[in-house]
């Protein structure tokens, strides 16, 4: 890479908030409302709640990780910080770029349902065609994308705050009362919860993104750490309304079997016909795969930058300044993936990859505290009790629900 070639510092707090809200909001709720609410019935909302904690605790060491180094390969460069190994900061580095493009394949999966509401275009065809014209926008240039993405997650909440508009109003004590009545929070229905916030963890996914265009960021050690908390707050706040809004105004199997989940829920509570809303989830969808494949491509650069990878993944492209090599890579995994896996088994995999790689994160930091304290107090900081309380309980839900798979 010739060395007047960098990436470029472009991105401000605003603009970095509505990037993490672009793919969190866009990957999420759009896609897998029905899906958790198939698995956790009509606890979805605590489903939500407790996937919430989880990406909490993860996402403030995040935070406090990139105040400490403020660099793109983010996790594998924390792993490599905290644990002092080249093969465990790979490992991680290679596990956050499949994460990611698993992550994209499933986001353009829920775009073809949602399309296939207003066309008759083939899936496969419509797959391929909307990841090269993503990967074109990530080639385009990193303020650009991003604006791009801000611009469509403003749409996005928009819809989100219309959806609560019709519902909220509607969420009697009368209606609340008529769908608990029966309803035992029993084993099965705790089964159901830690399922279903295996599935709705993915939902959360986003905030570690935004440790990957640290080095495009003003003032990374202090903007970034802002903007992961308040992505976190503003996208609990909404999931948990939409969920409640969901399990309590609309017929749940239903709504588990509705390939565009959001649409059927404005149709049910308001009464109006869904296809606006369709066109912005269409877009919205499709915003959070453009964040994660700006994400993906900065991994592997950040990789290849550190010789973890073949140098030719961090060649930038002299006019917009963007990894032109790793994002061509990322448009040709995401397209094989999406055309050969359903969307609850990629949803899933990305779930329990991204557990594993916050956990790792955690573990680093928790080293990082015990060997050399607390980072100066102008940086982020959390307690050294966070990063351990975070690496039990996502040790405790890969175990129960890894032991719930396997027994059938």
């Amino acid at each position: 890479m010739p060395p007047e070639n960098h990436l470029r510092r472009a991105i401000s707090l605003p603009l970095l908030t509505l990037y993490g809200l672009g793919t969190t909001i866009g990957a999420g709720i759009f896609v897998l409302t029905g899906k958790v609410a198939g698995e956790a019935g009509i606890f979805a909302p605590l489903a939500f709640l407790v996937a919430s904690v989880l990406a909490g605790l993860a996402a403030l060491s995040f935070a406090e990780m990139v105040s400490r180094f403020p660099e793109s390969g983010g996790e594998a460069v924390y792993v490599k910080e905290g644990l002092g190994s080249d093969r465990l900061a790979l490992l991680t580095g290679s596990l956050v770029i499949l994460a990611g493009l698993v992550s994209t394949s499933t986001i353009i999966v829920g775009f073809s349902g949602y399309l296939g509401d207003l066309t008759a275009m083939p899936p496969a065809a419509a797959k391929i065609g909307i990841t090269v014209l993503l990967g074109m926008i990530a080639f385009w240039g990193v303020r650009e994308s991003v604006t791009v993405a801000a611009l469509v997650t403003v749409a996005e909440i928009g819809v989100l705050v219309v959806i609560i508009g019709f519902g909220v109003p509607q969420l009697t004590t009368e209606t609340i009362g008529t769908v608990a009545r029966g309803q035992v929070f029993d084993g099965a229905a705790g089964i159901g919860v830690i399922s279903g916030a295996v599935l709705a963890f993915y939902a959360f996914i986003g905030f570690e993104d935004i440790v990957n265009v640290a080095e495009e960021t003003e003032d990374a050690p202090r903007v970034v750490p802002r903007a992961i908390v308040l992505t976190l707050i503003v996208t609990c706040v909404l999931y948990v309304l939409i969920s409640v809004i969901a399990v309590c105004l609309t017929p749940i199997s239903e709504l588990a079997a509705s390939a565009a989940p959001l649409t059927f829920l404005f149709e049910q509570i308001s009464g109006l016909p869904g296809e606006a809303i369709s066109v912005i989830a269409i877009f919205s969808v499709l915003n959070g795969a453009l964040i994660q494949i700006i994400m993906a491509s900065r991994v592997f650069y950040g990789l290849s930058r550190r010789g973890w990878l073949p140098g030719w993944l961090s060649v930038v492209h002299r006019r917009t300044q963007t990894p032109a090599n790793a994002i061509a890579v990322c448009v040709l995994a995401i397209a094989a993936l999406a055309t050969l896996f359903p969307l609850e088994t990629l949803a899933r995999v990305t779930s329990f990859i991204t557990l594993t790689i916050f956990a790792l994160v955690a573990l680093a930091l928790i080293r990082l505290k015990a060997v050399s304290g607390d980072i100066p107090p102008d940086r982020f900081s959390v307690p050294f009790w966070l990063p351990v309380l975070s690496v039990a309980l996502i040790g405790l839900l890969i175990a129960f629900e890894g032991l719930r798979r396997l027994g059938g």
